[in-house]
């Protein structure tokens, strides 16, 4: 079979009422786009939203067709084992402008029993904010199921949610079930399992205006909500360093050549340019990675080399 090599993707561009311009004036991804982008889908294998390679002798398969070809060789045997044709995760830019809706996501186990879907446990590493940005995280005293859902009904929930003021670089670790929402002008690089299930349950008032209305999620959403009191700080890493059920992220720092192998991961491995850029070179094949973009590393391809400055995401799957 055809050595395979590194991997870069065509972004899915998705409008959003709480986008902005950033995705296009930044990373230069449609730039011809007028209505706000709120997120820019890098890597996914989600049903009707499968990205398409953009490079090499591959370009123009789906990323679930090389998974389903390649098996193990692309995204490690014990990832391939547990996931079969579905890529496990999806890596997007976010671009929050205006207010996020408040919103959770579910378990697998919920997840699959409602939606035949995986759950959908998230980190946010923030690329950029605004000094006004804000982002909301949990409840900040515990209450009952019936009495949050008379406080999003009569749009008093946001005086119990915690806030947080969020700083570049910043790692915020978001699991199913926990209230989250944001505001304010950021730009965040999110990295997620393969779910595109959200359960929106308050829309800052648009819920009750016929013209900006989107449809809502509180019924659903009811016995999925982890309705303790949070430490909002309790789920913000600042060391660069993630390791969860789904997926571990590591942030790398390189000023001049970085070396290794891909058998040692036995994963895929993604590198999200978050800063700078670089050249990756393997054997006679060698692709550029400027800031914004993504590139997949197969777990089969052996000894890599990354050259330049530059600041990365290495995020690898778990089995």
């Amino acid at each position: 079979m055809t050595q395979l090599y590194p991997l870069k993707f065509s972004p899915i561009l998705k409008e959003r009422v709480w986008g902005g311009k950033k995705i296009s004036e930044t990373f230069g991804k449609g730039e011809q786009e007028s209505n706000p982008i709120g997120e820019s889908w890098e890597i996914s294998g989600v049903e009707d939203d499968i990205s398409l390679v953009s490079n090499g002798f591959l370009a123009g398969n789906d990323i679930n067709e090389l998974v389903e070809t390649y098996l193990g060789d692309l995204v490690g045997d014990d990832i391939y084992e547990r996931y079969g044709n579905e890529f496990p995760l999806l890596i997007k830019i976010l671009d929050i402008k205006d207010y996020l809706s408040l919103q959770i996501h579910p378990d697998d186990v919920t997840a699959m029993e409602r939606h035949n879907s995986y759950g959908k446990t998230e980190c946010w590493y923030i690329l950029e904010c605004e000094p006004e940005a804000k982002i909301y995280l949990g409840l900040s005293k515990e209450m009952s199921a019936s009495e949050f859902y008379d406080r999003c009904k009569d749009n008093s929930i946001k005086e119990f949610l915690n806030v947080i003021t969020p700083k570049r670089g910043d790692i915020i670790y978001i699991k199913p079930g926990t209230l989250h929402a944001a505001t304010g002008g950021i730009l965040v690089a999110e990295i997620q399992q393969v779910s595109d299930i959200t359960y929106r349950v308050y829309d800052w008032g648009r819920e009750h205006d016929k013209k900006s209305a989107r449809e809502m999620h509180l019924d659903l959403a009811i016995d999925c909500i982890n309705y303790s009191k949070l430490d909002p700080y309790s789920l913000v890493k600042s060391d660069g360093k993630i390791d969860t059920p789904y997926f571990k992220i590591n942030k790398l720092a390189i000023k001049g050549e970085y070396c290794t192998e891909s058998t040692s991961f036995n994963s895929f491995i993604i590198y999200f340019c978050i800063e700078g850029s670089a050249v990756i070179t393997n054997g006679g094949h060698s692709e550029k990675l400027l800031s914004g973009e993504n590139i997949l590393i197969p777990a089969s391809m052996g000894e890599y080399k990354i050259k330049g400055e530059c600041l990365l995401l290495e995020i690898t799957g778990v089995s």
